[in-house]
């Protein structure tokens, strides 16, 4: 059991967790140090800070997760230690949600022209105030029976290469990292082993202000976390991690703090962020179709 958990969900985007009842949850666990990192939104923050004044035993690290585009892929940056009332930030993170908005009406029009018809409003529902994303509509489409988990939603039709998908906006990761540290924080790789050519996108990343990937995710083997670590320590990067927690209630979902980075792991990520930072940065770039 890890102390440290660098990567949780709220209904702020995908997760099912209000941010109040997923910081009750890191502190019932026992959690010392804990991210945030909602898709496209740091809604939940606020909220969260609140929540967590009733455990001053948990420290709670503002942070965000970016989906970023490269050829035939997708790579996730996540940011740690954000200016996140950054007027120009949020401006920018408010067209993201919308871009998400326009692309689950699009899936949803495809999932009908499939024989898959779904009430919108049912989506909106699963979301709730949070960004809408795929696995609303998914859960949408377990409801109406037309999969059986969310699983199969993504692998039979939401997936990247599934027939339901539809692209949408994104930043390539270049930018992605810009816009993490024109905020003041430090970007990290996140799930580095669903990137296909590791170590050719981490040398270009890391020319540009990459200062972490996660070597600690989810259910990792100890021979992935030996594996990835080596390669981390080749890339001079700071060996983070977390269980990417949704509360979607599967079986075999990780918990916060079943995997984690060591305690340390924050203080290197504080010294980046700190680091990168400065009065002649932009808050964010422009975004690449």
């Amino acid at each position: 059991m890890a102390v440290v958990d660098l990567h949780l969900h709220t209904t702020a985007s995908d997760g099912r967790l209000s941010p109040t009842d997923l910081v009750h949850c890191l502190a019932d666990r026992g959690l010392k140090v804990a991210a945030i990192t909602d898709h496209d939104s740091t809604e939940g923050l606020a909220e969260a800070l609140r929540a967590k004044e009733r455990f001053p035993q948990l420290t709670l690290i503002p942070g965000i997760e970016l989906s970023t585009d490269v050829p035939g892929s997708e790579i996730h940056i996540l940011g740690y230690f954000i200016r996140w009332e950054d007027r120009e930030f949020q401006n920018i993170l408010a067209d993201f949600r919308r871009g998400r908005v326009d692309r689950a009406r699009s899936m949803v029009d495809k999932l009908a022209n499939m024989g898959m018809e779904l009430e919108w409003e049912r989506v909106l529902h699963f979301a709730g105030d949070g960004a809408v994303g795929r696995p609303h509509v998914a859960l949408a489409m377990v409801e109406k029976g037309y999969v059986k988990d969310l699983r199969e939603a993504f692998d039979r039709f939401l997936g990247r290469n599934g027939p339901a998908n539809v692209e949408r906006q994104k930043l390539i990761p270049s930018d992605a990292i810009a816009m993490i540290q024109g905020v003041g924080g430090a970007a990290v790789l996140a799930h580095p082993s669903w990137v296909d050519d590791l170590e050719a996108h981490l040398g270009q990343m890391k020319e540009v202000g990459l200062a972490g990937m996660e070597v600690y995710y989810k259910k990792y083997s100890q021979d992935m976390v030996g594996h990835l670590a080596q390669i981390a320590r080749r890339f001079d990067l700071i060996p983070c991690g977390g269980s990417d927690y949704h509360a979607m209630g599967a079986e075999d979902e990780a918990l916060p703090g079943d995997l984690g980075p060591p305690e340390k792991t924050v203080d290197e990520l504080r010294a980046r962020s700190t680091g990168t930072k400065g009065p002649e940065k932009k808050a964010a770039p422009p975004v690449v179709p």
